[in-house]
């Protein structure tokens, strides 16, 4: 993943394009953050699947501001949020359905042996280990609850 930021740096840079090689390089400044911090745990660099996370929280972030920014009638910075979570959805992998979502979770209460709303950890767990990146676990856990009531 580091590789592909890398050069999707170096084309937008080329192409001189302001909003994405900014974009590009918060990306870039957020990875090295992390790198800095678990080399105090004495660890290597992160992993994909960190910089999964990392990516996930940028877009969360830049979700919220954008409806800050259309809630207020900004629509100027409403629309460069929007513009970053665009580019930041390039580099993460395509997310499920609805219906791939809930078949997912059935699938995963299933192999856990989840009963009841005790287990709904354990589902959790599942899918994040099964579906890195790919499921929004804010909507994900209710269904979950649904599911296991």
């Amino acid at each position: 993943m580091r590789e592909q930021i890398s050069e999707g740096l170096k084309l937008a840079l080329k192409a001189r394009d302001v909003r994405r090689t900014s974009t590009l390089r918060l990306i870039n400044s957020a990875i090295k953050d992390r790198d800095i911090a678990v080399r105090t745990e004495n660890r290597g660099p992160v992993t994909n699947e960190e910089i999964l996370v990392i990516l996930q929280k940028m877009v969360k972030q830049r979700e919220e501001s954008f409806a800050i920014y259309a809630q207020a009638g900004r629509a100027d910075l409403a629309t460069v949020e929007k513009e970053e979570i665009d580019i930041l959805n390039e580099f993460l992998p395509k997310g499920l359905t609805d219906e791939e979502v809930e078949a997912a979770i059935k699938a995963a209460i299933a192999s856990t042996g989840a009963v009841g709303g005790k287990d709904m950890g354990r589902v959790i767990a599942q899918l994040k280990a099964d579906y890195p990146g790919r499921i929004d676990f804010g909507k994900a856990s209710g269904k979950v609850k649904a599911l296991l009531s």
